[in-house]
């Protein structure tokens, strides 16, 4: 093969190569909407975190219940507004089959404990120090709520600031029947 028809199908492949990026890249940006983005139905992503003594907490563990999966953060006003209307209805309800698993989104154990203390918060609270869960979730604004029904699947997502009866609510509506 001479030089001028090699430069030719080098050029060409690369040509070809360059074109498959461009399309590869603009497919990946106009569908990153659809990927990864939970929705009601969906099953929801276990995961594994400690609480502030130590235990771990594994979403699947709790199936057969209801969960009232809370995103959060210390600094967030609204999420500290609401966490006093959870605790009054993690009282009501965690003996009738729904829970309170409440995610901190990567602050030190200090805040956390300091938080917990000044709210007298009795249900589980684990830390995702390295946010694996927040992604998987799609968390962006807090507070971030994630109903989750005794068979594991979402019925519901909720985010922004609650009101007590809108918790108490949210619980009877996955609780086990």
């Amino acid at each position: 093969m001479d030089k001028k028809k090699r430069r030719l199908l080098i050029r060409t492949i690369i040509l070809i190569v360059l074109a498959a990026a461009v399309i590869y890249t603009l497919y990946a940006n106009f569908t990153k909407d659809d990927r990864g983005v939970l929705k009601a139905g969906d099953m929801a992503p276990d995961f594994v975190l400690q609480d502030m003594e130590g235990n771990t907490h594994r979403l699947s563990d709790y199936r057969g219940q209801g969960v009232f999966l809370n995103f959060w953060g210390t600094w967030c006003k609204p999420c500290e507004k609401e966490m006093p209307y959870m605790e009054n209805q993690y009282q009501a309800f965690k003996d009738r089959g729904v829970q309170i698993l409440a995610v901190n989104v990567g602050e030190s154990d200090f805040l956390v404990n300091k938080f917990i203390e000044e709210h007298s918060l009795t249900f589980p609270v684990v830390v995702d120090s390295e946010k694996d869960v927040q992604n998987a979730y799609g968390i962006k604004p807090l507070p971030a709520t994630f109903l989750v029904n005794p068979e594991g699947k979402i019925e519901q997502i909720i985010t922004g600031e609650m009101k007590e009866a809108d918790i108490k609510l949210h619980m009877e509506s996955i609780q086990p029947n």
